[in-house]
């Protein structure tokens, strides 16, 4: 039984498409919408705070938070509410950061995000969180 799902959202089509599915299919367990602000990675990632490493982080930070709010209108519009959080740093690590803990019982995920399509049926965050999650994982198309 999924009790608590974390659902990495970014507004893009399969995001949606994922929160869908898990209001949906799942419609007893508490739904948590995670937005990752991504941090660029490299050699100097390691020693400075994620937030130092975002240009206009403020900016994005807002951004974030708009797209978590159609999130929540959208479960709203089916009479649910979510959860909805927001952080910075690599998406994929922070994702499975936060299942990791066992706070999560699974993660249901869109098939690739907004960045556009890096492999033909699975993006790159979404094929590193199916690889490194110790929870189950769904993934949407």
């Amino acid at each position: 039984m999924t009790d608590r799902i974390l659902l990495p959202y970014d507004g893009s089509a399969p995001s949606e498409q994922a929160l869908e599915y898990a209001l949906e299919t799942f419609p007893d367990a508490e739904i948590t919408a995670l937005y990752v602000v991504p941090a660029p990675r490299g050699y100097w990632g390691a020693f400075e705070d994620p937030e130092a490493r975002i240009p206009d982080a403020d900016e994005a930070k807002a951004r974030g938070r708009d797209l978590l709010e159609e999130a929540s209108a959208t479960a709203a519009d089916r009479d649910r509410e979510i959860e909805t959080e927001l952080d910075i740093g690599e998406p994929d690590h922070v994702i499975v950061g936060r299942v990791t803990d066992g706070e999560y019982d699974s993660i249901v995920i869109g098939s690739h995000g907004r960045e556009g399509v890096s492999r033909i049926l699975l993006g790159s965050v979404a094929e590193n969180v199916v690889r490194r999650s110790p929870t189950p994982v769904v993934v949407v198309r």
